[in-house]
């Protein structure tokens, strides 16, 4: 299984982008996928994830009502709409999946790692 994260990059305070997740090898049904970000110095956090079949979601406290996770199984792609950008989430942001948990904000749960995509959020 190889996750592709994609869609990062500069944008400006206030402004909106669209990270995707793509997967090759195994389709994403029945699987719980997650996106982390770390920024320069720090942990790598819990962003948002969502659960494939049923499509529950759940959020970091620091993104919810700006950001949205969803799903498209034609495309077998995962995306996270991000509005409302702050400088705070400058970040590298990478995309996880694992086939064996209904739901974990821990990292250590999840089995495949898409290798990252950097966003920038400056004037």
């Amino acid at each position: 299984v190889q996750l592709q994260a994609s869609g990062g990059g500069l944008v400006q305070p206030g402004g909106s982008l669209r990270l995707s997740c793509a997967a090759s090898g195994r389709t994403f049904r029945s699987s719980t996928v997650g996106w982390f970000r770390q920024a320069p110095g720090k942990e790598r956090v819990f962003v948002a994830s969502i659960r494939w079949n049923g499509g529950s979601t759940h959020f970091a406290d620091s993104v919810k009502g700006r950001f949205t996770i969803s799903r498209d199984s034609a495309k077998n792609t995962v995306y996270l709409q991000m509005n409302s950008l702050k400088s705070e989430d400058t970040a590298v942001y990478f995309c996880a999946a694992d086939w064996q948990k209904i739901y974990s904000d821990y990292d250590g749960d999840y089995a495949y790692w898409g290798q990252g995509t950097q966003v920038t959020v400056s004037s």
